[in-house]
């Protein structure tokens, strides 16, 4: 059983659910003497909670008549992110979380005053959050597993699946995990390559606990790390692009993160950006979805993909 005061706690919701309870039967159900358990009842009583206490061989603690404790109080902001948060976690391809989700909008609904709960079911029923599609998950708990073990700094083990090798039986020191464009990464310190590695979740079964724990470095970020990890992945192809703006409106657009925007120089006609790919049609693909105007200064393999790319759209339309 937990501390003194989850005890307290626990005899008040034992009380609101039974109505009347003996003495004998809160202290088996608590694992204490009944002497503790007066002591309990007291504590209750000098924080304002009325308990009537009836003797003899039918009697028990009970709470006076009509004392219902006061309802949980959100502002209307805390009561919107609540909702969106509630919202947002529904997508974010968990398949164990759906029950959970369901479980926590029960609970703060039957605690919330009426007008707090209609506006949390309104926002269900009118909002939607639209995240990036998941990838399939090849273990439904390795997201919770990992969680855990970054919480309390543990290692875990688990087998990585890749396209070119297989699976392949790693362990790592898990860092931090990152939700990012539909898909769940791992940071950390891998233990075989013994360098820091990002995994990506879709890509892991058999995650568990190992035995020894670890440090996080200070101030470890792992969105940071992932997204400097995506400028060093397969990137072969440098490439030149003048964009025609400026670079508040070039950041709200890319979203990048700081480290991305050192790509980012300064010219008199606009931002120039360098930076690497490795598929020129995926990058005229994302060139073609700018709001501004831009000029290809290379390579010219890129000039000819967005040509090709501007051919199919145009084919569309006839």
């Amino acid at each position: 059983m937990s501390g003194p005061t989850t005890r307290v706690l626990t005899v008040l919701e034992l009380l609101q659910a039974h109505g009347q309870i003996g003495g004998a039967e809160l202290a088996e159900r608590l694992s204490v003497d009944r002497r503790t358990i007066r002591r309990y009842i007291t504590v209750l009583e000098d924080l304002g909670i009325p308990v009537m206490t009836e003797q003899g061989r039918y009697g028990g603690y009970r709470l006076v008549a009509g004392f219902k404790l006061p309802p949980m109080m959100f502002t209307e902001e805390e009561t919107l992110a609540v909702s969106l948060g509630l919202l947002a976690a529904r997508q974010l391809g968990l398949t164990d979380a759906a029950p959970a989700i369901a479980s926590v909008q029960a609970k703060l609904e039957r605690v919330m005053p009426a007008n707090l709960k209609k506006r949390v079911r309104g926002v269900s029923d009118t909002t939607r959050v639209i995240l990036p599609r998941g990838e399939p998950s090849l273990d439904d708990r390795a997201l919770q597993t990992l969680t855990i073990a970054t919480e309390a700094m543990r290692a875990v083990g688990f087998t990585y699946h890749s396209p070119e090798h297989g699976g392949i039986d790693r362990s790592a020191d898990p860092y931090g995990l990152v939700f990012r464009q539909g898909r769940w990464y791992l940071t950390g310190f891998c233990h075989l390559r013994q360098a820091m590695r990002s995994f990506r979740l879709d890509r892991i079964s058999n995650v568990h606990l190992l035995d020894s724990t670890f440090q996080r470095p200070p101030d470890f970020d792992a969105a940071d790390f992932l997204s400097e990890s995506f400028l060093s992945w397969g990137r072969t192809h440098e490439v030149s692009v003048l964009l025609h703006t400026d670079r508040e409106s070039a950041a709200a657009v890319f979203d990048f993160h700081s480290s991305c925007a050192d790509g980012f120089e300064q010219r008199d006609d606009g931002l120039l950006l360098t930076t690497q790919t490795d598929s020129f049609e995926w990058f005229a693909w994302w060139l073609a979805q700018l709001p501004f105007r831009f000029t290809i200064l290379k390579p010219d393999a890129l000039k000819d993909a967005l040509r090709e790319h501007a051919t199919r759209l145009l084919e569309c339309c006839e």
